[in-house]
């Protein structure tokens, strides 16, 4: 558990520019106070001691923002930066060395049993306030960009954006980038076709109503 910590604790300091020294990422830090918090409400959760657990995670989410349920399966080395209004279900599963952005949630669509939060593999990015929602996985070195809603599954080496999230390829390549912003958004591409689908048929109107 104590290299895992340790893990988390790196991956705040290679993530965030802005972080100087490890004593301020560990005393002041609310993403990384809740990944701490959550492992040792995991462990509790793991030994049959539920209710400590639960306890334990609520406590975490009143004082940091971020809900993480104890039941949650995480890899070492997650990020959350800046961290309110994260949620993190029970069955959801995180791999190695992710980042997570504020207001995401990592949730399902129903009140099925077993198996309904999605999983994400290992070096995954999630932008500020996307949801990403049911029983599936999201590929290793795939990021989700602000604001999009994953409803479905996305393979290795992605990019999924948008509201249902649309996926633009990355060639197998994972990005070295944080950027959020700047990459191919397929909902405008579809609207400017639309326009101009509508500029040529009103063009044609125009023309014949002038005959």
């Amino acid at each position: 558990m104590f290299d895992t910590i340790k893990a988390d604790l790196q991956a705040v300091m290679d993530g965030d520019p802005a972080a100087r020294n490890k004593v301020e990422v560990f005393l002041l830090y609310s993403g990384y106070k809740a990944v701490r918090k959550y492992r040792r409400a995991h462990w509790f959760y793991l030994h049959n001691m539920k209710l400590i657990a639960r306890y334990l995670s609520q406590r975490a989410r009143h004082k940091t923002g971020v809900e993480i349920h104890p039941g949650a399966t995480i890899g070492k080395g997650l990020f959350i930066d800046h961290g309110m209004g994260v949620v993190i279900g029970e069955t959801t599963v995180i791999g190695d060395y992710c980042l997570i952005y504020q207001n995401v949630t990592l949730g399902g669509t129903g009140k099925d049993h077993g198996k309904r939060h999605p999983t994400l593999g290992n070096h995954v990015l999630v932008g500020s306030g996307a949801k990403v929602l049911g029983p599936f996985r999201v590929g290793d070195n795939t990021r989700i960009a602000a604001g999009a809603v994953v409803l479905n599954e996305i393979p290795e080496n992605c990019t999924a954006v948008g509201v249902p999230a649309h996926i633009v390829r990355v060639n197998g390549i994972r990005p070295e980038t944080l950027d959020q912003i700047h990459y191919s958004d397929p909902v405008a591409q579809e609207l400017c076709r639309m326009r101009n689908e509508i500029n040529l048929l009103r063009k044609e109107v125009e023309k014949h109503d002038s005959v």
